[in-house]
């Protein structure tokens, strides 16, 4: 059998810092060729890919498992315990690394399972795992380069489980079937500069962008639906750039982020923060100006087979039936779900970016066994 935990600490050997490979798609692909899986390399713009599957392409019954080996920075590495690429497994069973939990342990899980499970019990059907190098970094080249190429070459994903960390304290607590939608907002306030002792020959930029700031931040957007708790706005910064005590600047700037759920969409968000700022445009004379960035749109993969299948695996695994949950950041799952049903099961996530990042092997050892089980339930 292959031992996810060992994969684990050689994966984590890999310095594979967003958008460096480091060597960890390579040690996958020798791995999964070794098992019998037809790998691809998918490079989009010198971000690096991994493409796999086992089976027939176009089989009836193709499941999918999709993760990511790239790591935000290690930081300061004299504050780890143990080097941050070093793989290091201590007496209590304990691997220690960047990646140790987001997520090189969930890659090495679903690969570890799914090499065993076609070597031990061939499927009638296809397994595709897709790897990228590019979820920490901008992920524009990473997941959404290997589902443009699997359209390209005739390649699909029946459904699919994403490994990331989805428990917050307790293995088996908490699957999540849905993700917020982010959407980041600049402000400009553009008014009339002038001296502090004439206020009638200025606008101030600042008194209508802190008005508009206040309405956002003390009116909620919605309380919530079925499935998501209610949206959040969160301003993160204000600046005008003014030295002088006794000038009015002619403009000042802010952004905030909002984390939306299924009751809105980017479009219906964006008119809504239009017509609020032209509203205060209109009463101050100070021109609120908005750009927004998209980071991703609503989802939820409602409950059916698929969710209730994963589901009662999970509980028959753990002993804990997990909460169906659409709580935290975003995931490459946003991108997935366009292509098929997704999920996502992992571990906890409790030291995840974190200096001294680890894991207990056991519990990689018990994911790569939900995994097992995940597959020879859908086969069945």
């Amino acid at each position: 059998m292959t031992d996810a935990a060992k994969l684990t600490a050689d994966l984590i050997r890999c310095p594979s810092v967003t958008p460096q490979e480091g060597g960890a798609l390579t040690l996958l692909a020798s791995l999964l060729t070794a098992g019998g899986f037809e790998c691809h390399r998918i490079d989009r713009n010198g971000t690096p890919n991994l493409f796999a599957r086992w089976g027939e392409k176009g089989a009836e019954k193709t499941f999918g498992f999709n993760g990511h080996t790239d790591v935000v920075p290690p930081g300061d590495a004299s504050s780890w315990t143990h080097p941050p690429f070093s793989g290091h497994i201590d007496e209590d069973g304990t691997i220690w690394g960047r990646g140790a939990t987001d997520m090189k342990s969930g890659v090495a899980a679903f690969a570890a399972a799914a090499v065993d499970f076609v070597a031990h019990t061939p499927p009638e059907g296809a397994i595709v795992i897709t790897v990228t190098g590019d979820e920490e970094g901008p992920a524009r080249d990473g997941t959404t380069a290997i589902l443009d190429w699997m359209a390209e070459a005739g390649e699909a994903m029946s459904v699919c489980i994403v490994g990331e960390p989805s428990n917050p304290e307790t293995f088996g607590e908490m699957m999540k079937i849905g993700r917020r939608g982010s959407v980041t907002y600049r402000v400009t306030a553009r008014g009339v500069q002038g001296h502090v002792a004439y206020p009638h020959r200025v606008r101030n930029p600042l008194h209508a962008l802190c008005w508009f700031l206040d309405g956002l931040a003390s009116t909620p957007l919605d309380e919530g639906s079925d499935h998501f708790g209610p949206s959040t706005l969160q301003v993160t910064t204000v600046d005008c750039g003014n030295p002088a005590s006794n000038v009015v600047p002619e403009t000042a700037h802010a952004s905030f982020n909002i984390r939306f759920n299924d009751l809105h969409t980017p479009e219906s968000l964006d008119a809504e923060m239009q017509r609020r700022a032209a509203a205060i445009s209109a009463e101050t004379g100070v021109a609120i100006l908005l750009t927004p960035d998209v980071g991703a749109e609503s989802f939820v993969t409602a409950p059916g087979p698929f969710v209730d299948m994963v589901r009662r695996v999970v509980t028959d695994q753990t002993g804990i039936e997990p909460e169906l949950s659409t709580t935290g950041g975003t995931s490459d799952a946003r991108f997935v779900k366009d292509h098929c049903p997704v999920v996502e099961f992992g571990l906890v996530g409790r030291f995840m970016h974190e200096v001294d990042e680890r894991v207990p092997a056991e519990q990689v050892r018990a994911l790569q066994r939900v995994y097992a089980a995940i597959l020879k339930e859908y086969f069945a």
